[in-house]
């Protein structure tokens, strides 16, 4: 049952990966979307071609999450009210330990994971508090709920993302108002580029031997969640390939 068509939601980094993909399928549905992001031509290319295929309203809006000030303008020139927001908007930078690592990635991963997800989640939830309903679904991370060496901060981070997703609930108890949350493991995107500044075959390293999850995998997870009837609150899901068993356990054929 599709209980999803006419809704409009508002996906963070939707610019490739799991946020795209998370867009064009709740496009799918019939929910009008309004895309995030940092590149406003590859916003505005991918707003079109949703538009083409599926005959919903598309807005994009290009600014960086990290910044304060861009999310309160962007709310503020919202036109109609949201049902849903996906935090999705997340990096990771560098596997360095704790005693050697970058100052500069610990800010981008902190800013961007945590207070760019904080941003938007405060200036959101008030107006879904206010009509008694809504529906917030953050992507965290199985990093969320298992640290590993080298991931010290985006471990870290992920982590807050579990806690906010459950303060998030609990502050909004009593109210219609539905908080979830995906974890992923190991999935194909542009993570792992971003995560080694840009070095493709380092990238490629991290899925050799082994069939990792891709972004529609996660993006059918959160539109399952956002379509469960109203009364259902699925507050987390961990989604793992099946070659992967722990942040640090991963067959890979030889």
């Amino acid at each position: 049952m599709n209980r999803l068509k006419g809704k409009t939601a508002i996906i963070t980094g939707a610019t490739a990966g799991i946020g795209m993909k998370t867009a064009e399928l709740l496009a799918a549905e019939g929910v009008n979307v309004i895309l995030t992001g940092r590149r406003k031509a590859r916003l505005e290319e991918i707003a079109e071609t949703i538009r083409n295929k599926y005959g919903v309203e598309v807005e994009t809006a290009a600014f960086d999450i990290q910044d304060s000030k861009a999310c309160e303008s962007f709310v503020e020139s919202l036109k109609g009210s949201v049902d849903i927001l996906v935090n999705n908007a997340g990096l990771a930078k560098g596997t360095d330990p704790v005693f050697d690592a970058s100052f500069d990635d610990w800010d981008t991963m902190i800013d961007t994971n945590v207070k760019g997800l904080l941003y938007l989640s405060r200036l959101i939830s008030p107006l879904m508090k206010k009509r008694n309903a809504g529906h917030i679904i953050n992507v965290g991370s199985t990093a969320g709920h298992e640290s590993y060496a080298g991931g010290v901060v985006y471990s870290a981070t992920k982590h807050a993302v579990k806690a906010i997703t459950e303060s998030t609930k609990k502050d909004l108890h009593g109210t219609n108002v539905r908080v979830s949350m995906v974890s992923p493991g190991l999935v194909e995107t542009e993570f792992s580029e971003v995560r080694f500044y840009g070095d493709k075959e380092k990238a490629a390293k991290v899925y050799k031997g082994m069939k990792p999850l891709v972004a529609q995998d996660i993006a059918e997870i959160i539109v399952f969640i956002a379509n469960r009837p109203d009364h259902v609150n699925i507050m987390d899901t961990i989604i793992y390939p099946v070659s992967q068993s722990s942040a640090t356990m991963v067959h890979r054929d030889e």
